[in-house]
């Protein structure tokens, strides 16, 4: 029964005595908001969070306090959490971290009062218990011995009018032999180490009121948050894993390299080692798949990092030579895809054929087999199927194009004649397994963050669009307005996410997902994190990213327009043809366009042919007047000329609602709006505004209210968020709450005023780099542009004079420096920019280098670092270079883990897992 935020689980006069329970919190609320407290026993909801205790607010001084009792029988225990809910009692949002959890000690005899006086758990609260932090950085202050169960409070005192203060703090990086005092006046906590060290925390004293005390013993527990020190901040190294060079390696850097790249990150003082994806990509099954964002399968890796060597003791000698035969021709400049790729398989099969039966009836692949088969058969069958067809795109498979669990059954079936090729599959994805998760616990024991990196999308033809269609809708592509990257927007191809369908199930295959990222990885990279808040939906039929809208979004609704005198919705929706723009735009050349293309409509104006009205049949077209030898002029100008015809128009219809409008990006831009009169084009320069600025924030942050937290509760890795771009306003504040990092580059800062970042303003929630693998490296960048080049010379190192033409380590050394120095949890570089310390390693071309050009769709990801880690591990300069450069900063560095268990681990892998000591 609940009257007034009170709850007693009394259920007749006779029970015995209760024990009062009240809940305080202070926390501001929005209007229409309330807090309650939701447990996992009666009384408290039983998990269900409309049964949970309304708790009711009250102003006390400058806090708004929400408070209310529930009384329980000694003995009780339950977790329990706050949750903010609407007036039906919807979440709309919860703590993060860990449950708290709540025990009455059997040994109270009834009429106590029991005051749990609480902090709101925010997202960055939780960070300590992150795996990042709780299994690497701080591992062994989690392996502090716990005396008493959390949520257990002191008994009884000698006096039953007594008050006992219970005092909870959370210190996550406290060390061996170190203890935690409270002291009065002022109160504060403090760590004191065994040498009688004192260290006390930061920030203003924490206060303790008591109040009107009753006959009977009360117990106040106070959980007072985290212990307020210096924040904790760390560096690390990102780099692919197809980029990475060892003396191992067939051809690209492959998982086991990773326990070199850790060992050189710990004798550089470095924290962490960030990877690209590293999920199955082989959709073409050709360079194309080189794109590690275009995922065949979110769940299985690449067998483009298999060790085949590793695959087994007992290589025949053959075997043997035909790998080191394919890893002198393989050892090239860069990433050659295709070749490694066939190369690999057909060694991989080989030794298949030999080792198959012991390794699949072994334990531990049934292991594997029975925690993975729910994504491990779709992925073999589909493996199958693309094959067979000779094509990923799975509507061309006629009767197996609709996915069902039976069809499923009868194709990995071990009755067919393929099921050997279906248990190629399930082998191959075993073994990349066995050598992620040794190179994984290897990271782990030196204590060392393995990030990885979670991609906005998947490919169109995966095996996730076979299985789950309903997830996407497939006739819509995803990308990214104009940004830093790329003036024309970006088109990925990936089909958009039917969020409203994922959320019936609360978003199970994202959380799947996750929890099998969490596997591997101790933090991650949520690529495009504003893809959660809203993305930039375009047509499946558009091959650029510049002719799109924000879903979900508020639109420009027709009765919206026509109040303020727009009515003409035909011309400012089809593109905006006349005559002069042709002849301006293609020369003596516009009649050819126009024939080919283009219907007239009236004098002097023009639309598209039915057959060529989107991007994708304009080059369709265009690919068969060049075969033809019909196309004088160059197919590509001619193929962004004639996008640009298309592109000329100042609202974009809805396909869905012919009602619904949307102000097409950088209006201003088209001679469609410049030829309107001044009343429209004012009306409609105010719309834009709002359309893109105003009108989509609340919308965007309940929205990323919803589905972020399904992501970040679904693991315990530590969530950074890429939020580079066109930054709705919303998102920072979001981010700031759910406790997700932020991504700050320099050379692209947030703010609008300045331009360069100053990494010494950037806050603690955040990862900062000079560069990414989306632009170019910290040498090309400075050779690339000379007046920005000078800019920085002056405003930023603060010399006049010419600089350098080339960034030398001396410049290198500076920029390093400033981003080390900053208050941000995490300074990441790319290792070609570390390598830039020092000059031997600045031979090669800086813009060989890059590892993605965002401009360019069919991008080929092969970049190569030109030395290999074993080289590096022994370059004892440059390792103490990057550690003074860390240290001097007050970053911390890992310290050398040494034990039989590390020296072991570095051995190689093999079929079973187990572990063989390098000679």
């Amino acid at each position: 029964m609940m009257n007034l935020g009170s709850l007693s689980l009394s259920t007749s006069k006779s029970s015995k005595p209760m024990v009062s329970i009240s809940f305080w919190i202070p926390y501001f609320t929005h209007w229409g908001e309330s807090l309650l407290v939701c447990g996992s026993a009666p009384g408290l909801g039983s998990g269900n969070v409309k049964k949970g205790l309304l708790l009711k607010p009250s102003q006390q001084d400058d806090q708004l306090i929400w408070s209310g009792s529930v009384s329980v029988p000694p003995g009780f225990s339950s977790d329990y959490c706050y949750y903010v809910v609407d007036d039906s009692k919807s979440v709309l949002r919860s703590e993060f971290g860990m449950k708290r959890k709540l025990v009455v000690p059997e040994t109270l005899t009834g009429g106590e009062s029991v005051h749990l006086r609480d902090l709101w758990q925010s997202g960055d609260q939780a960070l300590p218990f992150r795996s990042a932090f709780k299994d690497v950085i701080f591992h062994h202050s989690f392996d502090v011995k716990v005396e008493k169960p959390l949520g257990v409070f002191m008994n009884k005192s000698d006096q039953d009018d007594s008050v006992v203060v219970q005092f909870k703090i959370c210190c996550p990086d406290i060390g061996e032999g170190t203890s935690v005092y409270v002291l009065g006046t002022p109160e504060k906590y403090c760590k004191v180490q065994k040498e009688d060290s004192i260290g006390f925390e930061s920030g203003g004293n924490r206060e303790l009121s008591l109040h009107s005390i009753g006959s009977k013993q009360e117990y106040i527990v106070m959980s007072d948050g985290l212990f307020r020190a210096m924040p904790w901040r760390g560096a690390g190294v990102a780099v692919p894993m197809f980029s990475v060079r060892s003396e191992d390696d067939v051809g690209v850097g492959e998982f086991l390299d990773l326990k070199l790249l850790v060992d050189w990150a710990v004798d550089s003082g470095l924290h962490l080692v960030q990877l690209l994806p590293v999920n199955d990509t082989s959709v073409h099954k050709m360079w194309w798949d080189s794109y590690p964002y275009s995922s065949l399968s979110v769940f299985a890796l690449h067998p483009l990092y298999l060790r085949v060597q590793a695959l087994s003791e007992r290589l025949p000698e053959d075997i043997k030579e035909e790998i080191q035969k394919a890893k002198n021709q393989l050892d090239k400049n860069d990433v050659d895809y295709e070749a490694t790729m066939e190369t690999k398989l057909s060694i991989a099969k080989k030794i298949f054929d030999i080792e198959k039966d012991q390794t699949l009836n072994s334990s531990t692949f049934q292991n594997f087999f029975s925690e993975n088969e729910g994504w491990l058969k779709p992925y073999a069958a589909f493996c199958f199927l693309r094959d067979f067809f000779e094509t990923s795109d799975h509507s061309q498979w006629g009767t197996f194009s609709d996915y069902t669990d039976d069809k499923l059954e009868k194709l990995i079936s071990k009755d067919n004649l393929h099921y050997n090729t279906i248990c190629f599959h399930y082998y191959i994805q075993y073994h990349l397994h066995v050598q992620l998760s040794a190179a994984a616990e290897y990271a782990r024991k030196k204590g060392v963050v393995l990030k990885g990196d979670l991609p906005i999308g998947v490919d169109r033809n995966s095996v996730d669009t076979w299985v789950y269609r309903n997830l996407f809708r497939m006739n819509t592509s995803t990308g990214a307005p104009p940004d830093y990257f790329d003036k024309n927007g970006q088109n990925w191809g990936f089909p958009t996410y039917n969020w409203e369908e994922m959320s019936k199930d609360n978003y199970a295959w994202w959380r799947a997902r996750l929890t099998q990222m969490g596997k591997y990885f101790t933090a991650y990279r949520i690529d495009h994190i504003l893809g959660f808040f809203r993305i930039w939906e375009l047509p499946a039929h558009a091959m650029t990213g510049l002719v799109g809208k924000f879903r979900p979004s508020i639109p420009l609704s027709q009765e919206e327009l026509e109040k303020e005198g727009i009515w003409d919705f035909d011309r400012l929706s089809k593109p905006y043809i006349q005559k002069k723009f042709l002849e301006e735009k293609f020369g003596d050349f516009w009649p050819f366009i126009a024939s080919n293309f283009l219907n007239e409509t009236q004098k002097d104006m023009y639309e598209f042919k039915e057959d060529c009205n989107t991007e994708k049949k304009i080059a369709a077209k265009l690919k068969s007047l060049a075969e033809k030898s019909l196309l004088l002029e160059n197919e590509d100008k001619v193929r962004r000329d004639v996008f640009d015809i298309l592109r000329n128009v100042v609202l974009i219809k809805d396909p869905e609602d012919a009602r619904k409008f949307y102000p097409r990006f950088n209006i201003e831009d088209t001679s469609s709006f410049q030829d309107l009169d001044d009343h429209s084009k004012n009306v409609l320069k105010r719309l834009y505004y709002d359309y893109y600025f105003q009108r989509q924030e609340d919308l965007w942050r309940k929205n990323a209210l919803k589905t972020l937290p399904a992501l970040l509760n679904s693991s315990n890795m530590l969530a950074c968020g890429e939020d580079l771009g066109l930054i709705p306003s919303c998102v920072h504040p979001v981010m700031q709450e759910l406790g997700l990092v932020g991504l700050r580059i320099q050379r692209m800062p947030s703010e609008s005023d300045v331009k360069f970042g100053i990494p010494s303003n950037y806050d603690y929630m955040t990862v900062c780099a000079p560069s990414c693998h989306d632009c170019s490296t910290l040498r090309a960048w400075w050779e690339e542009d000379e007046e920005r080049r000078q800019q920085y010379f002056k405003e930023v190192i603060g010399v006049d004079g010419i600089p350098p033409s080339q960034c030398i380590p001396e410049i290198t050394h500076f920029i390093l420096r400033q981003h080390v120095e900053a208050p941000s949890m995490w300074a990441i570089f790319p290792l070609q920019d570390m390598m830039a310390l020092k000059e031997e390693y600045t031979t090669r071309p800086a813009t060989e280098e890059t590892i993605n050009d965002p401009t360019n769709p069919k991008h080929y990801w092969r970049y190569r670092v030109h030395v290999t880690l074993d080289s590096l591990l022994k370059d004892t300069d440059l390792k103490s270079t990057i550690k003074n450069l860390v240290s001097s900063s007050g970053r911390s560095v890992p310290a050398n883990v040494s034990g039989e268990d590390i020296n072991k681990s570095r051995g190689e892998v093999i079929a079973n897992g187990s572990t063989k000591p390098n000679p």
